[in-house]
């Protein structure tokens, strides 16, 4: 605990506005809590409409300073606070899990996973191209340059506060825009901690600005309505995703929207069983399952379905779950009562229609917001877990035939985030990942996640890619210039 409160007292707990650590205007702050035991570890600046304004400003003021900096400039700082982050992967960790509740296994993973995207695009701030042609019809020259969009606002979750992050803050500095950073108001610490570091390594005033508050509605308003403000990136919920796009309407803001996913995990007769379960352990149970890309709703050919049961439930169940700070803890607490409420209500309603619970199911005694990891067998697909995302570490199995109806079971949902596919046939393998509607799909592979490779979804999931060559191009506008020659 003593180790905790140090790494605590690092965190500032002001808003950063313009290279300065300020107390929101109003002087009004927002606690934040450990959902491992339900106290409070410190709080926050509650930003105001004004604080928003006064975060515009500072990034308006040195946008084109920001956007004409040598991009050799702009990579070099994204490395250095790569490399800061890498030498504070500890002091990062305890600070994720306290505010999250992660094992500090996972968070200590988080923070190197959230650090590359940094490297990887503080290598694409140098490789930012136009291109220079013949006017097809001989009259002059074609000219086309890409320039940084400007402000842009970067909304993220609270589920993974540092690689929600520098996943948006990494292409927006390599491109040369400034930014407002809204983090939820559940995690505010990690983002607080990594624009410190960021500062440190170099980032001009400005470029960086964190804005704390616990009513997002209040803070956005104001930035959405100012036409200064040129991109929105929002990390979250489809139904918030919807609203926000229709605040940033009236000003046209660009938008990159990564929303909601309801994960199909398909599990054919062919397939290397090992493999499966340890995709599925992997799909499943990282961050305890509340991820947008964790596998939701597990559909597996019946000739094998009672085996794969059986076999992911014992895994599932040895695993120990605890406070993420403790030794051995592998599955910490859900992010707050109200979403364990949530996941308790979906598996009730699965077990009311039928499905059978081979392991977990019921919530513990004692504080914190914990749910066990569970497995439901013979989920029937009317069950609402099918169609709602329950962010949480329950796997519910149902069965399938054809690998037509496999296909039509893993489409048969609004979202296309991500689907799972698990065959050792090589043509079926092409059939299905073409024939499934995710903008990703892992193939015998539970883990998709890569800061070299466009993530992203279509249909309610969203649009526009984050990483990957793609990621940068989102923070871009392509300008063309017609030369008389």
């Amino acid at each position: 605990m003593a180790n905790e409160q140090s790494v605590l007292q690092t965190v500032p707990t002001q808003l950063f506005i313009g290279g300065r650590w300020v107390d929101a205007s109003g002087g009004a702050t927002l606690p934040v809590s450990d959902p491992s035991t339900g106290e409070v570890l410190t709080s926050v600046a509650d930003g105001t409409p004004d604080d928003a304004k006064a975060a515009l400003d500072a990034a308006w003021n040195v946008q084109a300073e920001w956007a004409a900096t040598a991009p050799r400039e702009r990579g070099e700082i994204l490395r250095r606070s790569f490399q800061a982050m890498m030498d504070n992967v500890d002091e990062l960790a305890t600070i994720l899990t306290l505010e999250m509740g992660k094992s500090l296994k996972e968070s200590r993973g988080e923070v190197a996973y959230a650090a590359e995207f940094l490297r990887w695009f503080s290598e694409e701030a140098v490789r930012i191209h136009g291109r220079y042609m013949h006017d097809t019809s001989g009259n002059g020259r074609i000219l086309t340059m890409r320039q940084a969009v400007g402000p842009v606002l970067l909304i993220t979750p609270w589920n993974f506060p540092a690689a929600m992050g520098t996943r948006k803050i990494g292409p927006a500095v390599a491109a040369g825009c400034t930014m407002i950073v809204k983090p939820a108001k559940e995690t505010p610490l990690t983002m607080l901690r990594l624009a410190q570091l960021m500062a440190e390594a170099g980032l001009p005033d400005g470029v960086l600005n964190v804005l704390t508050s616990s009513s997002a509605s209040a803070i956005t308003a104001p930035l959405l309505e100012d036409p200064r403000l040129r991109k929105l990136s929002f990390t979250g919920s489809t139904e918030v995703g919807r609203m926000l796009m229709g605040k940033a309407a009236p000003n046209l803001l660009r938008l990159s929207m990564e929303l909601g996913g309801n994960a199909p995990f398909l599990v054919f007769e062919d397939a290397d069983l090992d493999k499966a379960v340890q995709g599925a352990m992997d799909a499943k149970m990282r961050n305890m399952g509340e991820s947008c890309v964790a596998a939701n709703r597990f559909h597996v050919h019946s000739s094998v379905a009672d085996e794969f049961a059986a076999r992911l439930a014992e895994r599932m169940g040895a695993l120990k779950v605890g406070r993420g700070t403790e030794d051995g803890t592998d599955v910490g607490p859900l992010i707050n009562a109200e979403q364990r409420a949530t996941v308790t209500e979906l598996v009730q309603d699965a077990i009311a229609k039928g499905g059978k619970v081979l392991t977990g199911g019921e919530v513990p005694d004692g504080p914190g917001f914990f749910y066990p990891p569970t497995v439901l067998a013979s989920v029937p697909r009317e069950a609402r877990i099918f169609s709602e995302e329950v962010f949480g570490p329950v796997a519910p199995i149902t069965t399938f035939e054809t690998e037509e109806e496999a296909v039509a079971q893993a489409n048969d949902s609004e979202f296309g985030l991500v689907a799972y596919v698990f065959t050792e046939n090589v043509h079926r393998s092409v059939r299905v990942t073409e024939g499934i509607r995710a903008g990703m799909i892992g193939l015998n592979k539970g883990l998709v996640s890569n800061p070299a490779a466009p993530f992203g979804g279509v249909k309610a999931s969203g649009f526009g890619r984050e990483g990957g060559f793609e990621g940068i191009d989102e923070y871009l506008e392509v300008k063309y210039v017609a030369v008389d020659v």
